[in-house]
């Protein structure tokens, strides 16, 4: 059974599913539709053409679909799609696409999204992402699954950070980071493999071996180009997934540059 607070402020054109719980002094706009079983502690704001998933929770003070941070935006009708089952702690902002961006943000399943952290307009988030406390994403950001992203980090606009991917508390992402890649301080580069994290997902040992070889191969110093020895890769593990993983990341089309190691940087 769904239950309203009494102080809660709900438009009636907004689409609310089957046993919902909206909290005290809430406040929900005409575009909003809220999946079932969701629940909105106290003081949440949605608003604008905004989708929240089945099995949301959404803790006191967070503002969901509100005008996007852009100084072009000229209110055209834009969307946040929220899937299920993600946790949106206190204070969370999340902002729906523009124009320049395919006017839609989107968040996937089942992610933690801790207190402050912030998804920018047109950022287009993956199933199982964790962003730690103040953790922001600039505009046009796509964030892969099962990535996590530390307190006080922030990604640039139009970065891409791949799948299993580690960003260290307080670092910067300002170039594409790899499925499975490292970044632990902004000035450093690539730091390594995500080791920690691919091990807690259940990956092989030979798994793991492979994306560190595939590591080795790309960024150690050596000859000729990243993109030649990309193919070396390629032909190296034909069909091992985590390394297709990042040969098909590094061949998508992107705004930025891919992020290498210092020392392969030099």
């Amino acid at each position: 059974m769904t239950q309203i607070h009494p102080t809660a402020i709900v438009d009636s054109k907004a689409e609310i599913g089957a046993d919902v719980e909206i909290g005290a002094y809430c406040v929900l706009g005409a575009g909003v539709k809220i999946g079932n079983s969701c629940k909105l502690h106290s003081h949440v704001c949605v608003d604008g053409s905004t989708e929240l998933g089945e099995n949301c929770t959404v803790f006191p003070f967070a503002a969901l679909g509100f005008a996007p941070q852009d100084l072009k935006y000229r209110g055209e009708k834009s969307r946040l799609v929220i899937g299920p089952r993600n946790v949106i702690r206190e204070y969370v902002t999340m902002n729906p696409g523009t124009e320049g961006g395919g006017l839609v943000t989107t968040v996937g399943s089942d992610g933690l999204f801790m207190a402050h952290s912030h998804v920018a307009h047109d950022c287009q988030i993956g199933n199982h992402v964790i962003m730690a406390n103040a953790a922001t994403l600039a505009g046009h950001c796509a964030v892969e699954d099962h990535a996590i992203l530390g307190g006080l980090s922030a990604a640039h606009q139009f970065v891409r950070v791949g799948a299993y991917a580690f960003i260290g508390g307080m670092a910067g992402a300002r170039m594409d980071v790899i499925p499975f890649g490292m970044v632990l301080h902004t000035q450093e580069g690539l730091r390594g493999i995500n080791l920690v994290g691919m091990r807690r997902h259940g990956f092989s040992r030979q798994e793991i071996q492979n994306v560190r070889e595939t590591y080795e191969m790309l960024f150690s110093a050596g000859n000729g180009t990243i993109a030649e020895r990309l193919i070396e890769v390629e032909h190296s593990y034909p069909e091992e997934r985590c390394v297709a993983m990042i040969v098909n990341f590094i061949k998508s089309d992107t705004s930025r540059a891919l992020l290498v190691p210092r020392q392969a940087a030099e």
